[in-house]
């Protein structure tokens, strides 16, 4: 079923620093900020076959529903990847983790009914070539559900965005940049966008550069109406 993308090593991005910081914050920002109800409306629906990258320590996988048959989560940090696989004993469908870059995904073309981008198309390395690994695996008609961090729409921000992308922010974050047009880049890969929303996290109080976020959904055409 799986193939191993060529020139990708086995842990292609390793930030243990980081990733004990995010195994703690994130647990806590999904009561704490709400992130735990954007995953449950993120995941809503799905069935079949389903990857994920950049899965983390796998706090998507207890909000998947029943209709999931299996999930091929893909994480390419051994320390996230470690608590996903924890995760996945718990959770309530059958869950996979391997190691893989979401740039040379290990798995066959057009294997997939779903796939799931959650906060990690920020930080993959090659955006465009990222989005082109998910058309590829997966099926016609195929679901994108996406929750990622965006650019900000109100200039200032926005700004402040640019600036820390191109500073301290990626050093500190586990190279998250925080002012990619993530709505255009997945138009642009070819998927026909569905219905999507923004929001900010946390819903109240000061914003962040990684307080604008987009949650939605996006499709693989059908052969013969995938855009030229």
């Amino acid at each position: 079923m799986r193939r191993r993308g060529a020139g990708v090593p086995r842990d292609a991005v390793h930030h243990p620093v980081f990733a004990r910081f995010y195994a703690g914050f994130s647990v806590a920002a999904d009561s704490g900020a709400g992130i735990a109800a954007h995953r449950d409306e993120l995941l809503a629906g799905l069935s079949g076959r389903i990857i994920e990258i950049g899965a983390g320590n796998g706090l998507n996988f207890a909000h998947y529903p029943s209709a999931v048959s299996e999930v091929v989560a893909i994480e390419p940090e051994r320390t996230l990847r470690a608590l996903a696989l924890q995760s996945a004993g718990r959770a309530g469908v059958p869950v996979d983790v391997v190691p893989g870059a979401a740039e040379a995904l290990p798995v066959k073309s057009e294997a997939f009914d779903g796939a799931v981008c959650s906060l990690v198309l920020c930080s993959v390395r090659d955006l465009p070539r990222s989005l082109a690994e998910l058309m590829r695996v997966l099926r016609p008609g195929g679901e994108l559900r996406f929750f990622e961090h965006c650019q900000a729409q109100s200039k200032g921000l926005a700004r402040l965005q640019r600036v820390v992308d191109r500073t301290v922010w990626p050093l500190l974050f586990g190279g998250c940049h925080t002012a990619r047009d993530t709505v255009g880049e997945i138009g642009a890969a070819g998927f026909e966008l569905g219905v999507y929303r923004r929001l900010r996290i946390p819903e109240r109080g000061i914003q962040v550069p990684a307080s604008p976020c987009v949650l939605g959904v996006a499709r693989r055409p059908f052969t013969g109406d995938r855009p030229t």
